[in-house]
């Protein structure tokens, strides 16, 4: 009886590790991604501010670096925002 009890506590906490997993990786936050800016039409590298915005959907909030931008350049639009 009690090595049924170990397996059950233990299947527990896999199903808790790969749910806490899952909300880490792939939940809000800040997020590395890949996209085609639009206004350069190149590949660009971007750290992409996710953020809940209904109950199960993500959207990009804010993109607060870009590898094709230097830090003094502040005329991007951020269309990109849109294509992640």
């Amino acid at each position: 009886m009690t090595a049924i009890i170990k397996e059950a506590i233990a299947g527990v906490g896999v199903c808790w590790t790969v749910a806490a997993y899952s909300i880490w990786k792939w939940g809000p936050g800040l997020r590395k991604r890949s996209v085609r800016c639009p206004e350069r039409k190149e590949r660009a590298s971007v750290l992409a501010d996710q953020r809940e915005e209904e109950f199960g959907t993500l959207r990009v909030v804010d993109i607060r670096t870009c590898s094709l931008l230097t830090p003094d350049h502040a005329g991007c639009s951020k269309q990109c925002r849109n294509w992640l």
